[in-house]
């Protein structure tokens, strides 16, 4: 009780000493208004990470707000303190390593703990002096050798520099661990101790750093660009992400934000069975859902590249006989029974099943009569449907005489090297997968369909899916032409919802964007381009992601929670300043809205 009222007097005291508001200093932290009112009246004690939160917004440290009396603290500090004195010895194997990696490390620490700054000031200036020392006395040597016909002497001391410096930093290492104190001689202040003034101090230097040895392409990233031209670190941004994910009781995620068509960032936090506490890892096996159809995409363009199917000639066409007439090789999705009477399906083309205007329903299970039909003229407006996909596949598949989980290995999965992703459900998942869960945290049973339906049963990993969409980035796989195509507006979209009632309405709620669909993927209009856009919800997994090709950035968000769609408004805006996405029309109402 004593910490909760010490953070409700400190929390206001430095909340007016910097002259804010409740409300200023909720729109800086991303913490609600009714939370820090309820901090400063004392009514909760908050978690770390939302005091973290608030200090980093006050431009304060932590312990200004509260005590930590963390019992972990300790340990935490040992490891970190660890890496930093012992990480420079990399550099007897990777050149400069010595000063990038406790850089890095120093860099993402220093807020954490005065100690970390301390000591990771003093590590960086000692491997600056011992570098510039040993490259400045070899380089003199060897002039003199040159001009003078001496200078061994010089050579000397440069070489007797190495055990010099690793017997400091072995010194060190016991030193630091046993009594949190460093001593390294002989060592310039480059970087001097913090102050008000000098909070950037660590980048400029990296910068200059990496300028003076020729190494800009081999820095280690730590920051990200939004799309706005802003930044925010990796550090930030997970501390953001763990706090949303508790609040709106998240299990697991994986999160990955793309700049200049590359991963910058990629964490994969908490749980993939909640019930056991098993780790979410990058390899774990997640459901995909709907990011299937984006896949799916790929493949048929790639058979469009091969003339093996066009776009606009109707499907049916490329069959010998009426595709109702076909046994069914499947449980139920490849019966077209229903349609014998039907007088519009004979329409469909490739392009209208994956711009999602075929006419078909979602699903035929969720018609009242669960039959398959056509319910508007193909070609005339969008319609969300899995079986307008799957009819196009199972054309390809008779077309080709291939199973679509072959086409699948061959045009996507070997050549990005996703090894760990199948339209079906392979016995070496069974290793590490992920449950979905329900909104009260509650593992789902695993299901295992082994039927591949393009639209939906793409099992794949966070590591691959990442892959995939890099690939999407660089325009890897298909020709500039079909990238295009797939990126180009097929439909306008002005329905007031995705699904439900309000899918039958429309209205001109996302006119701004000019809410659209290409092939396989949603579009939507930014001042950064065309933003291209998937979803994924099923089986107690929900994911999304959005790309801007033209600038090359984007986002992939990959949860194993019902709830998990209830954080993605937050994250895109403070991850990447995106706040394009149609949220509402996509139901991803925020967690405290709810």
């Amino acid at each position: 009780m004593e910490n909760k009222n010490t953070l409700a007097e400190n929390l206001v005291y430095q909340r007016k000493l910097k002259g804010f508001s409740q409300r200023e200093l909720a729109d800086r932290t991303n913490v609600t208004v009714r939370t820090i009112q309820r901090i400063e009246k004392g009514e909760t004690e908050p978690h770390l990470q939302t005091v973290k939160l608030l200090a980093a917004a006050l431009e304060i440290e932590v312990d200004e707000l509260m005590l930590l009396e963390d019992p972990k603290e300790e340990n935490i500090q040992m490891k970190w303190l660890l890496l930093l004195h012992s990480t420079p010895f990399i550099g007897f194997v990777i050149p400069l390593a010595n000063i990038f990696i406790p850089l890095f490390l120093w860099i993402h620490k220093r807020e954490d703990n005065k100690v970390y700054e301390e000591h990771g000031r003093k590590v960086i200036n000692f491997q600056i002096t011992m570098i510039l020392f040993f490259v400045i006395l070899l380089v003199m040597g060897m002039f003199v050798g040159r001009v003078f016909m001496g200078g061994g002497s010089l050579i000397t001391l440069a070489v007797l520099i190495i055990p010099y410096a690793t017997v400091v930093m072995l010194v060190n290492v016991f030193t630091a661990i046993n009594s949190q104190k460093s001593y390294y001689p002989l060592s310039f202040p480059f970087i001097r101790k913090r102050s008000s003034n000098n909070k950037k101090n660590g980048r400029k230097l990296a910068t200059t750093l990496l300028l003076f040895f020729f190494l800009s392409g081999a820095g280690f990233a730590q920051e990200i660009e939004r799309l706005d031209g802003t930044t925010i670190s990796n550090d930030s941004l997970t501390r953001h992400a763990e706090y949303l994910m508790e609040e709106a009781k998240v299990p697991g995620m994986g999160l990955a934000v793309f700049n200049n068509n590359h991963v910058v960032y990629a964490e994969v936090l908490g749980y993939g069975n909640n019930n056991n506490g098993k780790e979410l890892k990058e390899n774990t096996n997640m459901y995909g859902a709907s990011l299937s159809k984006a896949v799916f995409t790929v493949i048929v363009m790639k058979l469009v590249e091969e003339n093996v199917i066009d776009l606009d000639t109707p499907l049916e066409s490329y069959l010998p006989k009426k595709i109702y007439e076909y046994e069914p090789q499947a449980k139920w999705h490849d019966d077209y029974s229903d349609l014998k009477n039907d007088s519009l399906y004979h329409k469909i083309t490739a392009r209208m099943s994956l711009a999602h205007t075929s006419g078909f329903p979602n699903w035929r299970s969720l018609e009242p009569d669960k039959k398959l039909r056509v319910k508007q003229e193909p070609g005339s407006g969008y319609m969300y449907s899995g079986e307008g996909m799957v009819y196009l596949q199972v054309v390809l598949e008779k077309i080709t005489r291939k199973p679509f989980e072959e086409l699948a290995q061959e045009i996507v999965f070997k050549p990005l090297g996703m090894e760990d992703s199948s339209f079906e459900w392979q016995p070496e998942f069974e290793a590490d997968y992920a449950h979905g869960h329900n909104k009260k945290g509650q593992a789902y049973k695993k299901d295992k369909d082994n039927e591949s339906r393009a639209p939906s049963t793409l099992e794949t990993t966070f590591q691959d899916y990442k892959r995939f969409l890099v690939a999407v980035l660089n325009r890897k796989l298909l020709t500039d032409d079909s990238w295009k195509e797939i990126f180009s507006p097929q439909v306008r979209i002005r329905t007031l919802r995705q699904f439900g009632p309000l899918a039958q309405e429309e209205g001109d709620l996302n006119d701004d964007i000019e809410m659209s669909y290409g092939l396989g993927s949603g579009l939507f209009k930014t001042p950064y381009g065309w933003a291209v856009s998937k979803g994924g919800h099923g089986s107690g997994f929900e994911h999304y992601s959005v790309l801007f090709p033209e600038v090359g950035k984007g986002i992939l968000i990959m949860t194993n929670s019902e709830n998990g769609e209830s954080i993605f408004k937050e994250l895109l805006e403070v991850a990447l300043k995106e706040v394009y996405t149609p949220w509402e029309w996509k139901n991803y109402i925020p967690y405290d809205q709810e």
